[in-house]
């Protein structure tokens, strides 16, 4: 089951009292669906909640009933339908238009004066048209209408509510979308989503987690790899004064270091310093192989004079 469908379910649980909201999500719903013109009103959708919602929807809006109702209790693709003139007559001038005139030319925002209303309407519009992408993977909420006006218009209302949406035409449809996570979240607590926008935030929160933990883990495996090459150098420093004899002619102290570096060249600056007796400050251990590396390469610089 998809996020986009998961959230749908969600919304289908989102009680519809007030005869004005009822009308404004199934303006939403009418203006994002399959069909929406003079002749004919069609609705399909396969999430069987949505399916059920929509005749109580209708019936609290306008008063009226579909031509005929699919089986809900089956799986597939459910058809709902207005066809006769009357009917359609009654939803057309309910919502504002000339039932002479083509319905879906631009969206009436004297249906949408309360704020009650504007989430309605916005609820409706995802549910015949609206998705969104799974937050795990990526962020981004889109919704989709064959009316290029339309498309215009709910732009202009969500950029009302502060929602700057970006747009896109394609294939003769009309895309309104977001890609950012809190612009989602936000979203979808507005129409009546509150525990998809927790999930999104939550999946934001795991990925900022992750990304943190891999940066760390990257950034200490730099350090690691730092680590064994400064031991490598100095190993090799220590043995070219060795095999020169300069090594015996060096003071006590970095004698000792030598040793203990070829002893143990796995051991971090911490951890080698640990192994003096009495325990060195890493910063005097770090000078002393400092010294140690400087004075091989001294010395190699001389051979090669020479």
């Amino acid at each position: 089951m998809s996020f986009s469908y998961e959230t749908k379910q969600e919304l289908c649980r989102v009680p519809v009292r007030k005869l004005c909201c009822a009308r404004a999500e199934a303006y939403g719903i009418l203006l994002y669906c399959n069909t929406f013109q003079h002749g004919e009103i069609r609705i399909i959708t396969e999430n069987p909640l949505f399916a059920a919602r929509l005749p109580k929807l209708f019936y609290r809006a306008f008063r009226l009933r579909f031509d005929a109702l699919p089986d809900v209790h089956s799986p597939g693709k459910y058809v709902f339908r207005f066809s006769t003139p009357d009917k359609l007559r009654r939803v057309i001038s309910a919502l504002g238009y000339d039932p002479r005139q083509t319905p879906v030319l631009h969206i009436n925002f004297a249906m949408l004066e309360d704020d009650c209303c504007r989430a309605a309407f916005l609820r409706g519009a995802f549910f015949a048209g609206g998705s969104v992408t799974d937050p795990q993977k990526r962020y981004h909420l889109e919704l989709l209408t064959s009316h290029a006006q339309v498309g215009r218009e709910l732009q202009a209302l969500l950029r009302e509510l502060d929602f700057p949406s970006k747009t896109l035409q394609r294939n003769g449809t009309f895309i309104t979308y977001f890609k950012q996570s809190g612009q989602i979240a936000d979203f979808l607590r507005l129409i009546g989503a509150p525990d998809a926008a927790a999930r999104l935030l939550n999946a934001k929160d795991q990925k900022r987690l992750r990304n943190s933990v891999n940066r760390r883990l990257n950034c200490d495996t730099a350090n690691v790899d730092k680590s064994v090459e400064a031991s490598r150098e100095q190993a090799e420093a220590i043995r070219r004064l060795r095999d020169t004899g300069q090594l015996e002619r060096l003071s006590d102290k970095l004698q000792l270091t030598a040793a203990l570096r070829l002893e143990y060249p796995e051991l971090s600056l911490s951890e080698l310093a640990d192994e003096f007796d009495p325990p060195v400050t890493k910063s005097c251990l770090n000078h002393r192989l400092r010294k140690l590396t400087e004075l091989a390469a001294a010395s190699e610089i001389r051979e090669k004079d020479d």
